[in-house]
């Protein structure tokens, strides 16, 4: 165990699952690599700013558990939707706050796809969701309308590098359902600040207030960048520092499967279905 409880291995894994998200957004086929002992359940798209529909992440099984892993901001399209931080209901689960209107339409856009693929899996396995950046904003969207609306009652949610996602009310009934949240952060990332704790739209002037999730684990490097100080591969390379050799070992194979890391080798993985 690590900071605050933290299962650093755990932190390592997904980080390198949370990878593999942009590998399937980038990939013109939406390939993504598996690591050894998984395969793919499916895939989910949604739409973000303007409808442009893209790939938003997938989920994987292995016979110990799920895991559903979510994108971070890969476009135009998705930085759009990043700004767009007045608040909307957060329509899943009745009476749970308001959540970022940008986040909350994109997972609206997700949710028929991902809800349908997990009422099909047994849940009498763990379920992990993770996502870094916009993927750790849509993760804890989706955490909370999983716990209310499907088997899986008690998901485990890692997330990275996550911006804030609701009002007070939200943030209330997500810490009283989900008991089990990983919130990793960078103190000079400055996406985890955003969006401020008092957001004032440019449009209507009317305010809206937010707070973080439970669950923070500090994490505490400098790139000299601020886009290095957000990106994942950082991040996992802050994190190796506490367990060199697992992710060394994490990092072996298959060739490119580690976020920051390449290789010259063929990649080879599984095609989105």
């Amino acid at each position: 165990m690590g900071k605050a409880g933290l299962n650093i291995r755990s932190a390592l894994f997904l980080a390198a699952v949370c990878g593999q998200t942009y590998s399937q957004f980038n990939h013109p086929e939406g390939w993504f690599l598996v690591p050894k002992g998984y395969s793919a359940v499916g895939t989910f798209d949604g739409k973000a700013y303007a409808g442009t529909r893209e790939r938003f992440g997938f989920i994987i099984e292995s016979d110990n558990s799920f895991i559903a892993a979510f994108r971070g901001t890969g476009s135009a399209e998705d930085w759009a939707s990043d700004l767009i931080a007045d608040q909307t209901d957060y329509f899943p689960v009745k009476g749970a706050g308001l959540t970022h209107r940008g986040f909350t339409d994109i997972y609206k856009s997700i949710r028929e796809t991902l809800l349908g693929r997990l009422a099909r899996l047994p849940a009498n396995k763990p379920l992990f969701i993770t996502g870094h950046s916009l993927g750790g904003a849509l993760a804890t969207l989706a955490a909370l309308d999983i716990s209310a609306n499907t088997g899986f009652r008690n998901p485990k949610v890692y997330t990275f590098a996550a911006p804030r996602v609701g009002n007070p009310a939200f943030v209330r009934m997500y810490n009283r359902t989900i008991a089990s949240h990983y919130r990793i952060q960078n103190e000079f990332d400055m996406i985890p600040h955003l969006p401020p704790l008092v957001y004032s739209s440019p449009r209507t002037n009317q305010k809206s207030y937010y707070m973080h999730v439970r669950g923070k684990v500090k994490r505490s490097f400098q790139t000299g960048t601020i886009s290095g100080n957000h990106v994942l591969g950082n991040y996992f390379s802050d994190l190796a520092k506490d367990d060199p050799a697992f992710a060394a070992a994490l990092c072996a194979y298959p060739p490119g499967w580690c976020p920051g890391v390449r290789s010259g080798a063929r990649r080879t993985g599984m095609r989105g279905r």
